[in-house]
């Protein structure tokens, strides 16, 4: 009997013991240190483990909402980003005669960042976007179909700047991405993957878009998650199918049903239509409401949006209008024949009408938040960004009825243009903006709808290619509704904001992974009315935190710092030049540059450059911003500078499923994906 007893005693023991060890060894980091490790270490277990449930004490997991985490009144997210849209497009910053009544209501109730700041190339806007990191510190210095074995250029986002939506996801926030990624490696996009890149592994619950640079509206190349789907032939109000109207669709699902499942677990939804980018494809209907309305052309256009910017505030009172730059063909509309402006005029037409398409989908999103009651549209945090660069001027001097003849070097006859003119009859199926287009509008139009700025998208080194009027709206914590905010920001401030307006850290690991500190700064601190010393943060020389900022794309190089700009363009996108081939030429050295110098505090729009100013102290200042430019590209991977395009195009710079091979067997509905043929 004792020694019955005794062994009874050594196995509760051993037991004890047993319980004590893998209490210690389940026991969470400190809370401190817990909130910056994604996944968020195994919380401990605080209840009471005997010999059987009876001794006993259990404790039920909690729910995996951001509430949970330590989060108070976590906020929803509406993260919105347009594609290829100038400065002066929108109605809320100026734009004359396009109506886009989602942004204005929404500035009407938030603010209007003036000084907001891209990549000025979709694919390098978008990596810094989710991760709070320069685009060639995220790999993605160029588009993937560019990409090249230099770690800033080979279009694979890094362990070590992750996005935000991986932190988000952690902290339990329902998350989903509607509309384009093209932040997948082209090597990628097919069914064997990898999928590491893509959305639904990179901190996203769920994707329904399309994968590259542009897709068809009508017939678009559409992804669910990671699987590959046909179009469905109609909108969900039994409209004809249009994939923008399709992506808002979606959003407003997701959101219902996230909230009628999980009421208190908040959302992020990523709202990235392809538009509007080319193709210019748009409902009819909305063609029709602008008949007419752009027939005094580009330069009229500039006039009374320059104007109307002036009249709202969004550029300072000294600001000029830009000229017309030299020698790239650019023509003013009234040395243009009857014929050319008729086309012209029809492609402005087109494009006011998928703008304002594109804006009233958004406006859909954001309805059905408003449907959830006032409590929760208040605590929404919406940020709204027109553009992921400037305006687009790859349709060239003449516009593309098929932007892909662009990126062919193939040319369109005018006379083609001409005779599609016929067609713009309401019913026919051959409208400019239909699905039987892959259209693009004239150079001369971007150059418009980025006024009063240089220069278009491609441009790294001048604001025309690089600046986007954003609006940020937050009815419980943004007072000072309807007002204006100067300060310089960046497309890389996005995350740091979500992060403190959620209250949250930036993580320190995620997978294991050390991060890399964010390279942005929040616009927290801009959503009061005055800072923390009584400045007013409406006005034009209000302090910013983004204090020295980079550019560059295509060898087009730019450096922010403290007011100055300093410029060096290298090309134009509608120009092919032969550096590739004859790169002694002037104009062809990435090293010797013809480089611009501007004091942004009283130039917004870089109207005058001071580099031709012959004064010793802007000479000076000058030399000062180009050492730091080469400082700043050391630091965050754009070296070695490259400003080739056809070459880079080629086989051999990425790895390729093709390669060796001499016959490629498709099956039968096989669907080719982007980038692998």
């Amino acid at each position: 009997m004792f020694f019955n007893g005794l062994l009874h005693r050594i196995f509760r023991g051993v037991v004890a013991v047993a319980i004590a060890f893998s209490l210690f060894w389940g026991t969470a980091a400190p809370a401190a240190l817990a909130q910056q490790i994604i996944p968020h270490p195994d919380a401990p277990f605080t209840g009471k483990i005997g010999l059987t449930y009876e001794d006993s004490e259990e404790v039920v997991p909690q729910l995996k909402i951001p509430q949970n985490f330590g989060v108070e009144n976590p906020p929803n997210i509406l993260l919105v980003m347009l594609d290829d849209v100038g400065y002066g497009q929108m109605e809320p910053f100026g734009s004359y005669g396009i109506k886009t009544p989602t942004m204005q209501k929404l500035a009407d109730n938030g603010l209007r960042y003036t000084q907001f700041h891209t990549t000025a190339l979709c694919a390098p806007t978008r990596a810094a976007l989710l991760t709070g990191h320069n685009h060639h510190a995220a790999g993605t210095g160029i588009i993937t179909r560019l990409a090249t074995g230099f770690p800033g250029y080979d279009s694979e986002i890094p362990l070590n700047s992750a996005t935000f939506a991986q932190t988000l996801q952690a902290y339990g926030y329902g998350t989903a991405w509607f509309g384009k990624t093209h932040n997948v490696p082209d090597v990628a996009t097919s069914i064997v993957g990898p999928y590491d890149q893509w959305p639904t592994h990179m901190g996203f619950d769920y994707f329904y878009g399309f994968v590259g640079g542009d897709t068809d509206q009508f017939f678009p190349t559409l992804v669910e998650n990671t699987s590959r789907l046909e179009a469905p032939a109609e909108n969900a109000d039994g409209s004809p199918y249009h994939l923008t109207t399709d992506m808002a669709d979606h959003a407003i699902s997701y959101i219902r049903e996230s909230k009628a499942a999980l009421p208190d677990k908040p959302f992020f939804v990523y709202f990235a239509p392809g538009a509007t980018h080319a193709p210019h494809q748009v409902p009819q209907s909305y063609v029709e409401d602008y008949k007419d309305e752009f027939d005094e052309g580009w330069d009229v256009y500039r006039k009374k949006t320059f104007a109307n910017q002036l009249e709202l505030g969004v550029v300072p009172e000294e600001t000029k209008l830009t000229r017309r730059p030299r020698g790239v063909g650019f023509k003013r509309w009234n040395r243009l024949d009857e014929k050319h402006q008729d086309v012209y005029a029809n492609m402005m037409e087109v494009f006011a009408a998928f703008t304002t398409h594109t804006d009233e989908q958004v406006g859909r999103v954001i309805d059905a938040i408003e449907d959830l009651g006032e409590e929760e549209f208040n605590n929404t945090l919406i940020i709204y960004i027109a553009g992921d660069n400037g305006a687009s001027s790859e349709g060239q001097i003449e516009g593309l009825l098929n932007e892909i003849a662009f990126f062919n070097q193939i040319d369109e006859d005018f006379d083609d243009k001409v005779e599609v003119l016929e067609h713009n009859v309401p019913g026919d199926p051959l409208y400019l903006g239909g699905p039987m287009y892959f259209n693009h509008f004239p150079a001369n139009w971007a150059w418009a709808m980025d006024t009063p700025l240089k220069w278009t998208k491609q441009a790294a080194s001048h604001f025309g290619g690089v600046r986007n009027g954003m609006v940020i709206s937050w009815p419980d914590q943004i007072t000072d509704v309807g007002d204006v905010r100067y300060q310089f920001s960046h497309v890389t401030d996005i995350a740091p904001t979500i992060y403190e307006a959620i209250g949250i850290p930036a993580p320190v690991t995620i997978n294991g992974v050390t991060q890399k500190p964010l390279e942005g700064a929040s616009l927290v601190y801009t959503f009061g009315a005055v800072d923390a010393e009584g400045n007013d943060l409406s006005a034009e020389n209000a302090p910013t935190e983004h204090n020295t900022q980079y550019f560059e794309m295509f060898g087009n190089q730019g450096i922010y710092h403290d007011g100055w700009m300093a410029s060096a363009l290298r090309r134009v996108p509608w120009i092919i030049d032969d550096c590739e081939e004859n790169p002694d030429q002037p104009g062809c050295d990435l090293l010797d540059l013809d480089w611009e110098l501007y004091d942004i505090t009283k130039d917004f729009s870089q109207a005058n450059n001071l580099a031709d100013d012959g004064n010793p102290e802007y000479d000076q200042k000058l030399e000062e911003m180009k050492y730091l430019f080469f400082a700043e590209a050391g630091k965050y991977g754009v070296l070695p500078l490259d400003d080739r395009q056809a070459s880079r195009q080629l086989p051999g710079h990425r790895p390729e499923l093709t390669e060796g091979r001499t016959k490629i067997a498709y099956p039968a509905g096989y669907q080719s994906p982007e980038g692998t043929v």
